[in-house]
């Protein structure tokens, strides 16, 4: 999960925006814990996309 969708208990407002000390530090703590949690999914269906796309080049190539 990313955290730019995450709403913060204390303060509600995006934890991406780290308006509050508790939003900053559960902004740093995913950080830190998941360092593709900064990815959008759209970023991360686009690597996904050229990885499938790289494998297949390669097995073509090697056929």
């Amino acid at each position: 999960m990313t955290y730019d969708r995450l709403v913060c208990a204390n303060c509600a407002a995006p934890v991406s925006e780290g308006r509050c000390r508790v939003c900053r530090a559960n902004r740093e703590r995913l950080q830190q814990e998941h360092p593709w949690g900064s990815l959008s999914p759209a970023a991360l269906i686009t690597l996904l996309i050229v990885l499938v796309g790289a494998v297949a080049l390669l097995a073509h190539r090697t056929v």
